[in-house]
């Protein structure tokens, strides 16, 4: 029997699939069209909006798709495109459809306007991406007006209804996202009245820096919010300065920008084991999770990542999944990754001794969780085999090559020994 034919083999009823992708965003369309891309023939996307695309639907600015399609798409423009490309590939494409149960078979619990059903894979990958946190999730001070809102909900706004919830908002957030929020102010008739980080210093890279000042925007580090006013809507908040000072700004409006954590409710509803720092779900150097039919991939095992990235990573999710279908399921030992603070996350955050031949993730990806000044390295089994010394920053991408020794490992384990 060809591996294809292995991969397309008949099903009990039109229910079932060989693999279903939950999510379809950028990571978990690519991951459907790797997969058909690989012969496999019965490929379903559940999605629960009435589209496909993700967050990209309503990021109504440039650049995405550069590197997927060769050319240079606004957000809306781009997640049309990942819709087509599904549907010229022949994906069974269920949007409005929304998971609330995973079963440890493969048999997924979903809902739609038909009702309560259940599907079936023999691989099932999880591309539910991520999501800013709210006001309550940030435990914000003050009364509860109209006017807080998160970047995403904001967006939506103007994309879908064209309406922008206030003038002179009060930005919350220095993240790459957060300068989009900038820009869909200023671009839709308002000018926020700053633009606040409670860390020292920007978490961006230095080129963006320049963009809330060149606008006019007050842009403040070591500020925090310590109060929200207003009876109806925002009417001013107080911002504690680095001095301890506090400045009292008069504004409309609180968008909450960054901050991102994985889309998780499900993970959390279910027996699936969660990674300790990211909050989404754990898997090894080939994007298989703990129970091994289930893959990940995109931002849901980390936030947060760009469109780009996330399409990547969900193509290189979607070739392993291919791979392993033709093969029973893996449930060789794993070795746990171990890190300790200020370090945020690793993923992978296991490795598996028997994997793929061609592993998804080549590199052990890191975040901070804050500022750290030091000496970064990698044990196995006790022996360092890779170290660097540098200013590591809060939520900044740190690539740390996955070695091949790795497989073979009893213990696998970051250490950061900090400096002045």
């Amino acid at each position: 029997m060809s591996a294809n034919e292995s991969i397309g083999r008949p099903y009990e009823n039109d229910r079932d699939a060989d693999a279903i992708v939950i999510g379809g965003g950028p990571a978990g369309v690519a991951a459907a069209l790797e997969l058909k891309e690989h012969g496999v023939a019965r490929v379903t996307i559940v999605e629960r909006e009435p589209v496909l695309g993700g967050a990209p639907r309503h990021c109504a600015h440039s650049p995405f798709g550069m590197r997927e399609f060769g050319r240079i798409y606004f957000g809306p423009a781009y997640a049309r495109r990942l819709q087509q490309q599904a549907r010229d590939a022949g994906i069974d494409i269920r949007t409005g459809h929304s998971v609330v149960e995973l079963g440890q078979d493969g048999t997924l619990l979903v809902t739609s306007a038909r009702g309560v059903e259940r599907l079936k894979a023999r691989r099932i990958v999880l591309a539910t991406g991520a999501r800013e946190k709210t006001r309550s999730a940030r435990l914000l001070p003050g009364d509860r007006p109209v006017g807080i809102v998160t970047t995403g909900t904001l967006q939506s706004y103007v994309a879908f209804h064209g309406l922008m919830p206030f003038l002179r908002p009060l930005i919350i957030g220095s993240e790459l996202v957060s300068y989009s929020a900038l820009l869909t102010c200023l671009t839709h008739g308002a000018r926020p009245a700053a633009m606040i980080e409670p860390e020292t210093h920007p978490l961006t890279r230095a080129f963006f820096h320049w963009f809330p000042r060149l606008a006019g925007v007050p842009f403040l580090c070591n500020a925090q919010l310590t109060d929200i006013r207003g009876r109806g809507r925002v009417e001013e908040a107080d911002v504690r300065l680095s001095d301890g000072r506090t400045m009292t700004v008069q504004c409309d409006g609180v968008l909450l920008s960054g901050q991102f954590t994985p889309e998780a409710a499900l993970l959390n509803a279910s027996p699936v084991d969660v990674a300790v720092g990211s909050g989404g779900p754990m898997v090894d150097q080939d994007g298989r999770m703990v129970n091994p039919i289930f893959f990940a991939g995109g931002n849901v095992l980390r936030a947060v990542e760009t469109g780009g990235w996330a399409f990547r990573e969900g193509r290189r999710v979607g070739a392993a999944v291919a791979n392993d279908l033709v093969r029973e399921p893996c449930h060789s030992r794993a070795v746990h990754v171990s890190f300790p603070e200020p370090i945020k996350l690793v993923v992978p955050t296991m490795v598996r001794q028997l994997g793929l031949d061609q592993a998804t993730f080549r590199d052990f990806q890191l975040r901070f969780a804050r500022r750290a000044r030091g000496r970064l390295s990698l044990h196995l089994d006790g022996r360092e085999v890779w170290s660097k010394s540098g200013l590591w920053l809060p939520e900044r991408r740190v690539l740390v090559p996955i070695p091949r020794a790795a497989i073979k490992a009893g213990a696998i384990v970051f250490n950061l020994v900090e400096t002045s």
